[in-house]
């Protein structure tokens, strides 16, 4: 009858907030409406709103934790928002910090108040407070096997700067496709993407030999600043992007609480990627090393080498990072003899006429 009768709704909900003011100092509220008796006692409401007071306090444990401070490292807990007021709320946050709440400030308006020093910090007019902003999700790139690389932690104090070095994965490449994403899953399909940009130009080499610098700046605005460098080039592109821009309480809320209920999944598929990612590598450089340096080869260590890689392939079909790994290993051995002969003939043929 509710959903269909907005106005009745409407009508309870403004009692219940009545109610809720009501019994911040009496003990019983009764109201006359619609023709029926309203009628909530101060303890059946306290049980009512018991949960959401759990809900607070143990979102103030989180907080803590992730500061990495304790309850007697804060000097004073402000209040803010309307529903602070109702008693309860005052004294479980009290007993929970062990000091009693500061309450002298409305609010309803501390959020505003802090706006408004922020920004008078900000325009550099006042300089006896340092208020500082973190972030709330941490941010990264994607990187082999749809892995997501953080270079800003969660809870980074702003502004803060990271950067990591990167380099190609095919020979010759010139360019590199740079995607941004924020969130705590370890695969970036599971995240939020803020942005993507293309880094070209970068100069035919080797694969593995171009570095490519990929740098994270947040200034004091929120503003996030995406700059990718090839430093033996110095072929340069970056991008600007808000990270909170659409992104709501609710939903950080829900990419936090996402990533502890999938935590343990979320590490098996990691390692599970980075095998299947480091076997896919060895295949390709064996492959192409045998191209160039068949002859150091004898026809068992091409039959050995050919019988470990392709069990190394077939490893790569299973969800079983532990047997990818033994079909690595095995492949390192049938390959590290001759290896070990091309480098020997490598540094004989550079010491050819030399005296050392």
């Amino acid at each position: 009858e509710l959903r269909a009768n907005k106005q009745l709704a409407q009508g309870l909900r403004l009692r219940a907030e009545e109610a809720k003011k009501t019994l911040s100092n009496a003990d019983v509220y009764t109201a006359a409406w619609n023709g029926d008796t309203l009628s909530i006692t101060k303890a059946e409401f306290e049980s009512l709103i018991q949960p959401l007071i759990d809900k607070t306090i143990a979102s103030c444990s989180a907080a803590l934790k992730d500061a990495q401070l304790t309850a007697e490292n804060i000097d004073t807990v402000v209040m803010v928002g309307g529903s602070t007021r109702v008693p309860l709320v005052k004294q479980a946050v009290s007993a929970f910090f062990g000091k009693p709440v500061h309450d002298e400030v409305n609010p309803d308006e501390v959020v505003a108040l802090g706006a408004a020093v922020q920004a008078d910090i900000l325009a550099g007019n006042n300089k006896d407070f340092l208020l500082l902003d973190i972030t709330p999700l941490s941010l990264g790139i994607e990187t082999m096997g749809g892995l997501m690389d953080v270079l800003i932690p969660r809870n980074s104090k702003i502004p803060t700067k990271a950067g990591r070095q990167y380099t190609t994965q095919q020979d010759g490449q010139s360019g590199m496709r740079i995607p941004v994403y924020q969130g705590e899953r370890d695969l970036v399909k599971d995240n939020r993407k803020s942005a993507e940009f293309n880094l070209t130009g970068i100069p035919g080499m080797p694969a593995g030999l171009p570095k490519v610098e990929v740098s994270f700046l947040i200034n004091a605005d929120g503003i996030l600043v995406v700059k990718a460098r090839e430093l033996r080039s110095g072929v340069e592109q970056s991008i600007e992007v808000k990270p909170q821009y659409g992104l709501t309480d609710e939903e950080v809320e829900r990419m936090l609480l996402e990533s502890i209920t999938h935590a343990k999944d979320d590490i098996q598929t990691r390692a599970l990627v980075e095998a299947r990612t480091e076997g896919e590598q060895i295949l390709g450089t064996t492959e192409k090393f045998i191209a160039k340096n068949s002859s150091l080869l004898t026809q068992q260590e091409m039959i050995d080498t050919a019988n470990a890689m392709q069990a190394l392939q077939l490893a790569l079909t299973m969800d079983n990072k532990d047997l990818i790994h033994q079909k690595i290993e095995a492949l390192n051995e049938v390959s590290r003899p001759y290896a070990e002969r091309a480098m020997d003939q490598a540094v004989a043929g550079a010491l050819k006429g030399k005296t050392v």
